[in-house]
């Protein structure tokens, strides 16, 4: 990148209001961040974005080059983000399929990677083990790497650390999920968490911010404030939306601006009937574009 000999690579981990914290990728030490001159007056720094600088003293890093960023999540504001962790739980709180549909299209619209992650399968009994079996295999061959963890008892924590070597990654998902206990566990950083209401089942938010913590090789992560609503229609138009289902992209219907609900001879709807895509995905997809289809029960019997 023609970077001179002296100036040092180092990555946002912390940005609040005025203040800006990096973490050096050589020494992995953390500076205050300075930016300087022309970077104070023309770049928007976030957390995750790559710099280039000089360190000043042992508490200070002057940022002189902010690196060209490949996305910027909007929600939250964080830079270069590699995978995105999306949490889950089959209950407590009950599991919410459209609302993972949800979270699924808009990170796939962003072009992030995301990882499903089950947790507190501790608490599941036999039958509750079938089920999330159920819906892990549904997303499996929709195309998604699903993980089952405990992080109660850091069950599966190991092959999460080893899945995220050398990303950025994002926890993200409904509150009270247990993101905040995963990072925890992730990282070795004790962060505040609260028990889920046994009224309402959801977590009381305990995060506001986002910082990014260094793990395992490589790997930073940060926690997101928790949220039980996304709707996809929030990021792009209702005929968009199929696009981000990456199971239908398999197919090829007679009409290429298919809908994939009242077209002749459309190949998603003859794949939902013949159980290549699962019918709870399906349903997912004409709930976001708002859509009853008369059939849907003969295609989903």
């Amino acid at each position: 990148m023609g970077k001179k000999k002296d100036l040092k690579r180092a990555i946002v981990i912390d940005r609040e209001a005025q203040m800006i914290e990096v973490y050096t990728l050589n020494n992995k030490e953390a500076y205050r961040g300075i930016p300087r001159g022309k970077v104070l007056k023309k770049t928007k720094i976030y957390a995750g974005d790559y710099v280039w600088g000089e360190v000043v003293d042992k508490n200070t890093f002057a940022i002189e080059e902010v690196e060209e960023r490949k996305n910027l999540l909007i929600r939250p504001r964080v830079a270069n983000v590699d995978r995105i962790i999306v949490v889950q739980t089959l209950k407590v709180p009950e599991f919410n399929n459209y609302l993972l549909d949800n979270l699924l299209v808009v990170y796939e619209y962003f072009g992030i990677e995301p990882v499903i992650v089950f947790n507190k399968v501790d608490i599941l009994d036999e039958e509750e083990r079938k089920e999330l079996d159920y819906w892990v295999n549904i997303y499996q061959n929709a195309g998604y790497d699903v993980l089952k963890v405990s992080a109660k008892l850091s069950e599966g924590i190991d092959n999460l650390v080893n899945y995220l070597e050398g990303f950025i990654c994002i926890l993200a998902g409904p509150s009270g999920v247990g993101k905040s206990s995963i990072l925890s566990k992730l990282t070795g950083t004790q962060l505040k968490t609260q028990e889920v209401s046994e009224r309402t089942e959801r977590g009381r938010h305990t995060t506001t911010g986002v910082r990014l913590i260094p793990f395992g090789k490589g790997s930073f992560v940060g926690d997101t404030p928790g949220f039980s609503k996304v709707e996809a229609t929030m990021f792009m138009k209702w005929r968009e939306i199929r696009k981000y289902f990456r199971e239908f992209l398999a197919y090829q219907c007679k009409y290429p601006d298919c809908t994939h609900t009242n077209e002749p001879e459309c190949a998603v709807k003859e794949a939902v009937k013949e159980r290549k895509i699962s019918c709870e995905r399906y349903k997912s997809y004409l709930k976001m574009i708002k859509v009853y289809l008369e059939d849907i029960k003969e295609l989903c019997k």
